[in-house]
């Protein structure tokens, strides 16, 4: 039986995670960007908008500005003597169903026209062959650069050390060493790369970067929400969320990606029901799994790690193949794809693609103007950062005062 009410869950304020070495490479980036051809910032699959680093927005605009392309029309370039190509790389498409990659693909297109966006999985060599056909072919298009240099940035955990590994052995034929240490933690990457070779003819080198988290997560049910999806793809450092807060909203997305059959009811007892009742849930996944405590009583805090942390493993890439695509003449309403997308459905609507895309183009929208309004009214700026900005202010009118005096 289909779940027709699934109720959004109250979720925790999101901590503050923002370590020294991610300040730091925040405030390299400009003068990085200057001997750098093509930014390849990676995001993940599951969340497209989330995993957008607000933070470097401001120094790849400023970039691609000083490049020749054009402030008021964002898809047209005005001069072209060298290479300057922003390419969004949606890393791990496989836990993403394939139905929404072409819609989205071409929603993206149209709001974000001066991006190059394509979706890729390190275990699929066609990806990783598609992206770097496109590194030479941009460089080729410089002929009379010597050199394509390649600025790898994403957030943490979206899978740049390990993607850039699979280009190194696409690029170079032979065997060829790892070139960069890889985790399933957040923050194994701390200081910018030695330049690594990820084509011999023509010459294009990569440099791989932190991975750099927003410094505030946001304030109200949207800073909420976008702390709990980081932490789920393991974008937060482990043991700043509770396990029961992020099995929570797991269960509330995998019940809007599948309210018939979702994928979580493979690992409950047989001929259990699709709920939206996390107790419910934990008892039931407690009870499969045979986790107790002393006393004979369900250990539910234990069935809490393990659902995460299943669908971490392989409960993605299930949810991802057995999500369900709604149109107009299904009996519910509500469709999702990815963590980051959910709308309605009325009857009147197209269905397919059409409909596919007109929703996301509409979510898309949606995205833009809300991180616009958080940033214009400072909401994406935490109360400790507006100390520190008020801080450095005052310590600049003081250097400029004494330097007035002494002048």
């Amino acid at each position: 039986m289909a779940l027709t009410h699934i109720p959004k869950p109250i979720l925790p304020i999101p901590p503050s995670w923002f370590p020294g070495h991610m300040m730091k490479f925040t405030r390299m980036l400009p003068t990085l960007l200057t001997r750098t051809d093509v930014v390849l910032e990676i995001r993940d699959s599951r969340l497209p908008l989330t995993s957008i680093n607000r933070t470097l927005e401001g120094a790849l605009r400023k970039w691609r500005n000083e490049r020749g392309w054009d402030p008021n029309h964002p898809g047209r370039r005005i001069m072209a003597t060298e290479a300057c190509e922003h390419i969004v790389v949606l890393n791990k498409r496989d836990l993403v169903p394939e139905w929404g990659m072409e819609p989205f693909t071409n929603a993206m297109a149209k709001k974000f026209p001066h991006q190059r966006l394509l979706f890729a999985s390190w275990q699929r060599p066609k990806d990783i062959r598609t992206l770097s056909d496109l590194l030479v072919s941009i460089t080729k298009q410089h002929p009379h650069a010597m050199e394509l240099n390649v600025l790898v940035i994403g957030m943490p955990n979206v899978g740049k050390s390990t993607l850039l590994n699979a280009l190194r052995n696409t690029g170079i034929k032979g065997r060829t060493p790892k070139a960069f240490q890889t985790s399933a933690n957040p923050g194994m990457t701390q200081a910018l790369s030695t330049r690594l070779k990820v084509s011999l003819d023509p010459l294009v080198y990569a440099f791989d970067t932190p991975g750099v988290m927003l410094p505030f997560l946001g304030r109200g049910a949207e800073g909420a929400e976008r702390g709990v999806k980081l932490a789920l793809i393991a974008g937060i450092k482990e043991g700043l969320y509770d396990m029961e807060a992020l099995a929570l909203y797991l269960l509330y997305r995998l019940n809007v990606l599948n309210p018939i059959s979702p994928a979580y009811l493979r690992i409950l007892p047989s001929g259990s029901s699709p709920t939206t009742d996390l107790d419910e849930f934990l008892t039931l996944l407690a009870q499969r799994m045979g986790m107790m405590k002393r006393g004979a009583e369900l250990d539910t805090s234990r069935a809490a790690v393990y659902f995460v942390r299943w669908w971490r493993e392989e409960g993605g890439l299930i949810a991802a193949n057995e999500a369900l695509q709604l149109d107009a003449s299904a009996s519910h309403g509500t469709q999702g794809w990815g963590f980051d997308f959910q709308w309605d459905v009325q009857p009147s609507e197209l269905s397919g693609r059409e409909l596919v895309q007109q929703k996301m183009e509409l979510s898309i929208d949606e995205y833009v103007a809300s991180t616009d309004q958080e940033e214009h009214d400072e909401n994406n700026v935490s109360d400790t950062q507006k100390k520190k900005q008020l801080v450095m202010e005052e310590k600049k009118r003081r250097r400029e005062r004494y330097a007035a005096k002494r002048g």
